[in-house]
């Protein structure tokens, strides 16, 4: 009777039959495998990649962050009682997207007050998502603080990298749990 699921035919010399049939029995576990391993994060590693650069004419530092998306999509939708995300160009997540970033990415002066900061936008490409805000700024940088903490809550081993290019200083701070802020 077993025999009977896996081959059909005739027998051959040797007392095996010929004509293999596929067992379907076997086509859940199969689907089940493929689904838990699609299921699999795209990247091993956490990083989002930060530039800040300074604009004189227009008084303003010019943002520019870039995230894994799959990372971003898993942050707004923890952030938002589990609301399924999925970022694109011609979304209509931006609101979502400022909200998050506006908590995460925070630069204050000496008395710690926030500075004001402008959202531009976003752009999806491939496997990442560029964020883009504007801060406006005059003065020096002494006493003002950065904290950088996206993702951070969603993955213990995020690493935010931020270039900072003020005037003709540049510098590179790298932001970890445990070490969110920085003096700039």
């Amino acid at each position: 009777m077993f025999g009977k699921l896996f081959f059909r035919g005739e027998w051959r010399k040797g007392g095996r039959r010929k004509g293999f049939i596929f067992p379907f029995f076997f086509l859940p576990f199969l689907l089940s495998s493929f689904l838990l391993l699609s299921l699999t994060p795209k990247h091993e590693y956490h990083v989002s990649v930060t530039h800040m650069q300074y604009n004189p004419a227009a008084r303003s530092f010019e943002v520019s962050i870039r995230i894994f998306t799959d990372d971003l999509e898993r942050a707004l939708a923890q952030s938002n009682n589990g609301q399924r995300f999925i970022v694109r160009n011609d979304d209509k997540n931006d609101p979502f997207v400022e909200r998050y970033i506006r908590k995460a990415f925070v630069l204050s002066d000496a008395q710690k007050r926030p500075a004001e900061i402008r959202y531009v936008g976003k752009e999806q490409e491939e496997d990442a998502t560029w964020i883009y805000l504007e801060i406006p700024f005059q003065g020096k940088l002494e006493g003002y603080k950065l904290r950088n903490e996206a993702l951070m809550e969603v993955f213990d081993d995020q690493v935010n990298m931020t270039n900072l290019k003020f005037t003709s200083d540049k510098k590179t701070f790298l932001f970890k749990k445990g070490q969110s802020v920085h003096t700039l």
